[in-house]
C-alpha cells in the first residue's frame, strides 16, 4: 500500500482513481472493494469487527484505496502500511459539494435498472447488503431496500459526516504523510507528493454530473456478471410464468377463456 485516499464520497475520488492509474498505481475503488473483498468488509463492518491484520492481508498487493468503504477506515489502514502516504481530497465549498452528492444519489436512483439488479441478481442482492452496511456505517442510516433514498434529504446529516471526517482527518494525520488536496489543483501538488513525474497530459476529470453509474454498468466486472445473472432470472421467471400458464389452461381452458372473454366485454 502506498496511498490511501481518505477523501470523502464526492471530492473527486474518481478522477483520483484516473490520476493515480496514469502515474502506473494500481488503484482499489468502490466496486473493487466489494468485488474482492466484499466477505472481509462484511466482518468488518459487522458486530464481529475486524483487525489491522485483516486490512493487511486485504490490500497487500494493492498500491492505492480510495472511495468507501476505505476512507473512513484511512488510520486504521495506515497502521497497516506505515509507509503510505494518505491524500485528503476536499472540495472548496460545502454546498457545492452537497449538490454534488445530491445529483449523483439522484442519477443513481434515476436508473431503474441498477436498482432492479440488486434484486433479480444474487450478486446484486450481495452488492445492495454491502452498500447497506456501509451506509449505516457513514450516517447511521438503515436503507431498507434498492430502491430507499429516503436518507438523500437529509443535507444537514450528509453535510455534518463530510465535516467531521475531514476535520479529524486533518487533525489526527501525521503532517508529513498527509497532503489535503483539491483535484482542481491539477498535476503538479499531488506529483510532488507522490514524488511522481508530472505526466505529460491534462488532468482527468471524472463523473461529471454523476455519470459513473453508467460507465461501470458497462466496464466493471461485478455488475457486468450482476447483469447477466439478472437476465438469467427473468428468463427462468418467464418460462416459468408461461409453463404455469399452460398448466393451467390444460387443466380447464374453458373457464380461462371466459375470464378473458368477461374482462374484454368490461372494457
Amino acid at each position: 500500500m502506498k496511498v490511501i485516499v481518505a477523501g470523502f464520497a464526492k471530492t473527486g475520488t474518481k478522477t483520483m482513481v484516473v490520476a493515480l492509474s496514469e502515474l502506473g498505481y494500481n488503484v482499489y475503488d468502490f466496486m473493487d472493494h466489494f468485488w474482492y473483498h466484499g466477505d472481509k468488509w462484511a466482518k468488518i463492518l459487522s458486530s464481529s469487527g475486524g483487525s489491522i491484520e485483516d486490512f493487511k492481508e486485504m490490500y497487500e498487493s494493492v498500491d492505492v484505496v480510495t472511495d468507501s468503504p476505505p476512507y473512513k477506515f484511512w488510520e486504521e489502514i495506515l497502521q497497516a502500511f506505515p509507509d503510505a502516504k494518505v491524500v485528503l481530497t476536499t472540495r472548496d465549498e460545502e454546498d457545492r459539494w452537497y449538490k454534488s452528492l445530491y445529483k449523483q444519489l439522484e442519477v443513481m436512483n434515476g436508473n431503474f435498472f441498477y436498482q432492479l439488479i440488486q434484486i433479480l441478481s444474487p450478486t446484486g442482492r450481495r452488492y445492495f447488503k454491502h452498500y447497506r452496511r456501509i451506509v449505516m456505517c457513514l450516517f447511521g442510516i438503515q436503507v431498507r431496500h434498492p430502491f430507499d433514498f429516503h436518507y438523500k434529504n437529509n443535507e444537514m446529516l450528509l453535510k455534518k459526516a463530510c465535516r467531521q471526517h475531514t476535520q479529524y482527518c486533518r487533525q489526527n494525520c501525521p503532517p508529513d504523510k498527509l497532503l489535503v488536496y483539491d483535484v482542481r489543483q491539477g498535476w503538479a501538488p499531488l506529483c510532488k507528493f507522490l514524488g511522481q513525474e508530472i505526466p505529460d497530459k491534462p488532468f482527468p476529470h471524472e463523473n461529471v454530473a454523476g455519470n459513473i453509474v453508467d460507465k461501470l454498468m458497462a466496464t466493471h466486472p461485478s455488475l457486468i456478471r450482476m447483469q447477466r445473472e439478472m437476465t438469467c432470472t427473468v428468463a427462468i421467471l418467464s418460462l416459468g410464468l408461461l409453463y404455469g400458464s399452460y398448466k393451467l389452461y390444460r387443466s380447464n381452458p374453458g373457464a380461462i377463456l371466459s375470464k378473458v372473454w368477461a374482462s374484454v366485454k368490461f372494457f
